[in-house]
C-alpha cells in the first residue's frame, strides 16, 4: 500500500525517472530506477524485489564501487595510458571523460541516498 510520505522532499537530486513519494506507484518507479543502477543478475534475487530499501542500499554501494573505479582510472590514466600507446590527445579526452563521470556518479549517489530515505520513510510509516 503507498501512503503519502510526508516528510519527504524533493530536491535537485530526485531523479526524474522515479515518481514523487505517495504518488500512485511511486515505489515501483524507485524499484524500476534502482534495478537499473545494480548489475542485471541482482534482478533474479526476489528479497531485493520485495523489499526495496534492499534493493536500495545494493544500490548505493554499487555506486560507491563505481565511483572509487572511476576515481582510480582518472588518479592513474597519466601514468599507465602512454604505456598503452595512447596519443596525448586520446589521454587527455579520457581523463576528461572520467572526470565527468565521476560527477555524474556523485549525482547519482545523492539521488540514491534520497531515493532511500523516501523508501525508508515509507516503510516506517506502513509499519
Amino acid at each position: 500500500m503507498n501512503m503519502p510520505v510526508m516528510s519527504t522532499r524533493i530536491g535537485p537530486d530526485w531523479p526524474c525517472q522515479v515518481k514523487t513519494p505517495g504518488s500512485y506507484d511511486w515505489e515501483r518507479s524507485a524499484i524500476r530506477w534502482l534495478r537499473d543502477l545494480v548489475p542485471a543478475r541482482y534482478g533474479g534475487y526476489p528479497a531485493l524485489m520485495r523489499h526495496p530499501v534492499l534493493l536500495a542500499r545494493h544500490a548505493q554501494l554499487q555506486v560507491q564501487q563505481e565511483i572509487r573505479v572511476a576515481r582510480t582510472a582518472l588518479q592513474t590514466a597519466r601514468a599507465d595510458l602512454p604505456r598503452m600507446g595512447l596519443t596525448e590527445a586520446v589521454i587527455e579526452h579520457t581523463i576528461k571523460l572520467y572526470a565527468a563521470e565521476i560527477r555524474q556518479l556523485q549525482h547519482i549517489a545523492r539521488s540514491v541516498r534520497a531515493v532511500t530515505e523516501a523508501l525508508a520513510a515509507q516503510r516506517t510509516a506502513t509499519r
